[in-house]
């Protein structure tokens, strides 16, 4: 881990000691799917924690001992709350951490171009409560400059102390805050790895940024992971999630393929993945969601134009990933044709809205593109999830239904399933429909002339 050159200061020393005896305040900002298990883990370390958030029913319901997260149980927000733990949306209160890390959204805009209108909202919040030797750590998903062109002059214009962010020629703890990027690295459902064995990737502007954000998540994580400086931290991100978005498209495409060569592509990602060596399998499906893998290659697509430099490698990964769920639509509309039904007026259940399977995050799930899709293309459509007893409004989509009784399926044209939920008994779900068309392989097994992969 990189330490400091000299001796360090006694601001240094005491703030170092706070960390290792777990006394440090620790504010975490953005209470979603990343910053909220973030906040749970330093309390379950026996660190001080406030959570923020402009959301103040999130507040709201933390302070009250509720969850808004499917996987994190009330017990959990009970717990932490008996330790301390408590959420605000005043953030004058980021006056009183020793650390704030920023867990904010980082979406597209209707342009697939990169908002960091929450990051810059969030730095002008905190900005004024900034105070000498304090560490500000970003997390979220973005191009690589991001913290220091566009975080640190934030913090810097609106600081009423006209504190710097310390950086190597510049580092005078009683003139300067510290700040780092160490991108979050959740998987919403994976119960196989624990959060705290995910190693965290660090990359501080100076020296000492590093050394005082390694030992933040040195704390709760057992393996820190230090580079040379934010820009290379926010590069390996975008790296890890292009790479699967890149080799997710790969098999997107061969999907298509084999289809039209009656060849079952899952059967020969099963025969590839008995190589032990130089093939890692990756599976095809409707789309991509959550929000890394379809956004990070827009980001990165973005700022490498400012180099004069087109990435047109990771970019056709998007226009193919980006396709796939009209390609779903279209492959209900032949399989209505073949049941000599049109897709203008027919019923269609969707089943499943969440972007992968057993979790209750909606976050860039092709299901949405797919719903309005076959609406606009004259559909009657329902949906079943059980994770979200309603859909709304959000960002991109606009939809205001309800979830549908999972009962009297042959009132159904065809049956769409989109996200395979592990708790569907697919086998009757078969037996009841009249068609059912299967974009995840979810039917494997079941002989049915009414199932058509896609």
């Amino acid at each position: 881990m990189p330490s400091t050159t000299g001796p360090r200061s006694q601001t240094l020393e005491s703030l170092l000691g706070r960390i290792q005896a777990h006394t440090a305040k620790i504010g975490i900002i953005g209470l979603g799917y990343v910053g909220l298990p973030l906040a749970l883990l330093f309390n379950e370390a026996g660190f001080p924690v406030t959570g923020f958030d402009i959301d103040p029913e999130k507040v709201k319901a933390l302070n009250n001992g509720r969850s808004y997260i499917y996987r994190i149980p009330k017990t959990e927000i009970a717990a932490a709350a008996a330790k301390g733990f408590w959420a605000t949306d005043e953030y004058a209160h980021a006056k009183d951490m020793d650390a704030l890390i920023i867990c904010v959204p980082t979406p597209l805009n209707e342009y697939h171009e990169p908002d960091l209108s929450y990051i810059r909202e969030t730095a002008k919040a905190i900005a004024p409560h900034v105070h000498a030797g304090q560490l500000i750590v970003l997390e979220s998903t973005t191009y690589p400059g991001t913290t220091e062109e566009v975080l640190i002059p934030v913090l810097e214009a609106g600081n009423k102390a006209k504190l710097k962010a310390a950086r190597p020629e510049q580092d005078d703890p009683k003139t300067t805050f510290l700040v780092a990027f160490s991108p979050e690295r959740e998987d919403p459902g994976n119960d196989t790895v624990a959060r705290k064995d995910i190693p965290k990737v660090i990359g501080g502007v100076n020296p000492a940024a590093s050394e005082v954000a390694g030992a933040v998540y040195n704390s709760i994580f057992n393996r820190v992971v230090p580079v040379s400086s934010p820009a290379v931290a926010e590069m390996t991100k975008l790296l890890e999630n292009i790479y699967r978005c890149v080799n997710i498209a790969l098999v997107n495409e061969l999907k298509m393929l084999c289809l039209r060569m009656n060849i079952d592509i899952w059967e020969v990602i099963r025969a590839a993945s008995t190589k032990p060596f130089g093939f890692q399998p990756f599976y095809p499906g409707p789309g991509l969601g959550g929000h890394c893998i379809p956004v990070d290659p827009f980001y990165l697509s973005w700022k490498a134009k400012e180099f004069d430099f087109h990435t047109r490698f990771i970019e056709l990964a998007g226009e193919i990933n980006s396709a796939m769920p009209y390609n779903v639509v279209d492959a209900v509309t032949a399989a209505l044709n073949r049941h000599k039904k049109s897709l203008n007026g027919s019923k269609v259940l969707v089943l499943g809205v969440a972007y992968k399977r057993d979790i209750d995050d909606l976050r860039e799930s092709p299901a949405l593109t797919i719903i309005e899709e076959l609406q606009r293309r004259g559909a009657d459509v329902a949906y079943h999830d059980p994770y979200f007893p309603k859909v709304g409004r959000g960002r991109k989509y606009n939809l205001q239904m309800t979830c549908a009784p999972l009962e009297k399926l042959g009132q159904y044209d065809c049956v769409l399933i989109v996200t395979d939920h592990s708790d569907y008994d697919y086998k009757k779900i078969v037996q009841e429909a009249k068609l059912v068309v299967d974009s995840r392989n979810a039917t494997k097994g079941i002989e049915s002339e009414k199932i058509v992969h896609c």
